[in-house]
């Protein structure tokens, strides 16, 4: 069951850009999504989810994250930015129907700027991961 079903209420993504479907877990240390690859999804090229919009779904699951705690907090979700991308492994690419579960830790968190070690499994394989670093604009 889902902590939180409708994703759009927690982040600041629209579609065709949303990359998750639900937050799964939300605590001080981390989040975990779920997303459904379809065929619909602007990151779809030869029956495959892109590299771009694996980044862009761990990204996502920060974001959930932060919405979540805000809306806990009755505060107006925030937009984040991604400010770096490194050590980033891609070992396979998802196809149409696979779901994705994402999950992030917290590695550091200073005022506005968030390191997180991001994780993607499918079909109990990893699948893709990085450290991401995220920024939250002043609301």
């Amino acid at each position: 069951m889902s902590l939180f079903a409708d994703i759009l209420q927690l982040i600041p993504q629209r579609p065709p850009f949303v990359m998750v479907e639900t937050l799964e877990t939300c605590d001080d240390t981390g989040a975990t999504t779920t997303f459904t690859v379809k065929t619909d999804n602007i990151f779809i090229e030869n029956n495959e989810l892109t590299e771009p919009a694996l980044v862009e779904n761990i990204a996502q699951t920060c974001a959930a994250r932060i919405g979540y705690i805000c809306q806990q907090e009755s505060k107006p979700v925030p937009v984040g930015f991604i400010g770096a991308v490194q050590q980033l492994r891609i070992n396979s690419l998802p196809k149409v129907g696979d779901v994705l579960n994402t999950s992030i830790t917290i590695k550091n968190q200073i005022f506005n700027a968030t390191i997180v070690e991001g994780e993607i499994a499918c079909n109990g394989e990893s699948i893709a991961g990085c450290e991401m670093r995220i920024f939250i604009a002043d609301v």
